[in-house]
């Protein structure tokens, strides 16, 4: 008979770790008497990185006393605790090798359902004092795994576990834990996972990866395309349906696929990358957000006129209904969390484009949860999409709207176009009582978000929860080296190469490769495209450096961020046209 043993909390706390602070919720502690499981959490518990532990699919962590005791042996140790391995729950019975995917527990009052094998990071080797725990735990075969919250409830040490459904295709925890890390994969095995409804999305995307390698080097699931896959890759052809214009200096373009084929259903917040001009000329290349419901049927995306901008200028000006443009897959990691908490959109000018996406979607799903639509605007002229937001938050149960304008017309009406005059920041969240436990969601120019961003991390926000897309190129971000003076993007010197084109979306420039060069990276060197060092996805194998494409934002720690599917530019050469997110 399975019982649980112990309750397992702690809050996060800052440990000192190889010459710096980690934020770390590994440290769980045995408490006595009934305790409330909730959806999101059981209460007095909490996670330091909620981007790899924690949220609805991840609630509760289960690990057995029988995998105590094996480590105990294995390590020579006798020094362990309940609560030693970050679990919130230590068992009786439930061994990975019988526990399935989706299999669903009655424990006290709540009931449970499995969900994934544990992730397991550095921080149970800090815990542990075993650098090579988390290796270790995989290599073994002993991950434990989290459950999600089915029905909310109270549990206590001593409580029974009664096992009430089985989850389909009958695939054990250790079993999807090995179709990730070990080889092999079969291809059978991966489509039978994929079609288990309870086994989380992370894993999901995962597999769907694994699926779409073609070809051998590495685990594609592992990897950067962790992240979700392109739903197809390289340029398809969309004929532009429809042109709205929506100021005097936005315009959208209602794109329909004109190959035959459907497009994709995109992630709230994703971008496309566009390839357009008169067939006479060098292409265009640019990224722009997705603007409408995630749909599909037909894209929107919405432009603003910048000065001497010729992409934006062509599009207002000579793009016409019927004409036929390039369009890359839907991308990114900026997307909408599925979470309880409260939604925080926050966007400056023409930056209200992927959150205007996210609102749509939950508007599209009667989204319960509390959502803050923040806006900024200069005037009424170019405060873009007005009555559709007001459209979509009529729709929402729970909602707020605050619009401000920094520089009002005299015809603009206060409290009725807009709320304040003034630029949003954390003084007037706080004075609005916006929730600081919500999910934020910031686009704009640089100036907004470092602003807003610097004041909400003052204001006690979490870091894990304020989410950021950076409109236009940015700076190149490399902490402890001063800044140079910024240069505009160019072709090489010399004659073009005789290779594929590489196209750096956000310089707006479409080069040929050529034999002289040893890298992207030395290719964009060349060309002054800024590139940023980071190490959010993972380290190069070759020269163990983190330089990617596309990244904003400096990561110092690779194991803190999630993949993004951006790629390591400096060992790569292209195999074909590429168009890279710089």
């Amino acid at each position: 008979m399975a019982r649980l043993l112990s309750v397992n909390v702690g809050l996060p706390r800052d440990v000192t770790w190889q010459g710096r602070t980690v934020h770390t919720g590994i440290w769980k502690a045995p408490v006595e008497g009934p305790r409330r499981v909730r959806r999101l959490n059981i209460d007095g518990d909490g996670q330091g990185d909620t981007a790899g532990h924690g949220g609805e699919q991840r609630a509760v962590y289960v690990y057995q006393d029988e995998s105590y005791r094996y480590w105990q042996k294995h390590l020579g140790r006798s020094n362990f605790v309940s609560g030693q391995f970050g679990e919130n729950f230590t068992v009786e019975g439930l061994a990975d090798t019988e526990v399935c995917i989706g299999d669903r527990y009655r424990i006290g009052s709540a009931l449970f359902e499995v969900t994934q094998p544990r992730v397991t990071c550095y921080r149970l080797g800090i815990r542990m004092e075993e650098p090579d725990m988390a290796a270790l735990l995989v290599k073994h075969g002993r991950p434990g795994f989290y459950c999600r919250v089915i029905e909310e409830g109270d549990v206590e040490a001593g409580d029974e576990i009664i096992q009430v459904a089985s989850g389909p295709e009958r695939m054990s925890v250790c079993e999807i834990n090995a179709l990730l890390y070990l080889p092999p994969h079969p291809r059978e095995r991966l489509e039978r996972a994929m079609r288990i409804p309870a086994l989380s999305r992370g894993w999901h995307h995962s597999f769907g990866a694994m699926l779409e390698q073609k070809a051998p080097g590495g685990n594609a699931g592992l990897g950067p395309a962790a992240s979700p896959p392109l739903a197809w890759h390289g340029f398809r052809p969309f004929r532009v349906a429809r042109k709205i214009a929506e100021t005097h200096s936005v315009t959208s373009l209602i794109l329909d696929p004109s190959d035959g084929h459907p497009g994709a259903v995109a992630l709230p917040g994703q971008f496309v990358i566009i390839r357009l001009g008169p067939s006479a000329t060098p292409a265009m290349t640019r990224s722009y957000s997705l603007s409408g419901r995630s749909d599909a049927a037909f894209y929107r995306l919405s432009i603003k006129r910048e000065a001497h901008g010729a992409a934006s200028s062509y599009i207002a000006d000579e793009l016409k209904p019927g004409d036929l443009v390039q369009l890359g897959a839907p991308r990114g990691s900026f997307t909408l969390r599925e979470a309880a908490r409260p939604v925080v959109l926050l966007s400056a000018g023409i930056g209200v484009t992927p959150v205007l996406a996210m609102l749509h979607a939950l508007a599209a799903e009667g989204s319960q949860r509390d959502v803050w639509w923040l806006q900024g605007s200069r005037n009424g002229r170019e405060h873009a999409f007005a009555g559709e937001v007001r459209e979509l938050l009529g729709r929402l149960a729970h909602h707020h709207s605050h619009v401000c304008y920094s520089t009002p017309d005299p015809g603009d009406r206060a409290d009725v176009d807009f709320d304040s005059a003034g630029h949003l920041g954390s003084p007037l969240l706080q004075q609005l009582n916006v929730p600081r436990d919500g999910d934020f969601y910031l686009c704009g120019p640089a100036s907004f978000m470092s602003d807003l961003t610097a004041g909400l991390s003052a204001w006690g926000v979490a870091r894990d929860r304020i989410h950021t897309e950076l409109f236009g190129a940015g700076p190149s971000l490399t902490p402890g080296i001063a800044a140079s003076p910024k240069k505009s993007a160019h072709a090489p010197a010399g004659a073009p190469g005789p290779g594929p084109m590489v196209s750096f979306a956000r310089s707006g420039l479409n080069v040929r490769w050529g034999p002289s060069y040893a890298s992207l990276l030395e290719l964009a060197e060349a060309c002054d495209v800024p590139v940023r060092w980071s190490c959010r996805t993972g380290v190069c194998h070759n020269c163990e450096s983190g330089l990617v494409a596309g990244d904003v934002s400096y990561q110092p720690d690779p194991l803190d961020a999630p993949a993004d599917g951006n790629v390591l530019i400096c060992c790569s050469r292209p195999q074909g046209d590429i168009v890279i997110d710089l």
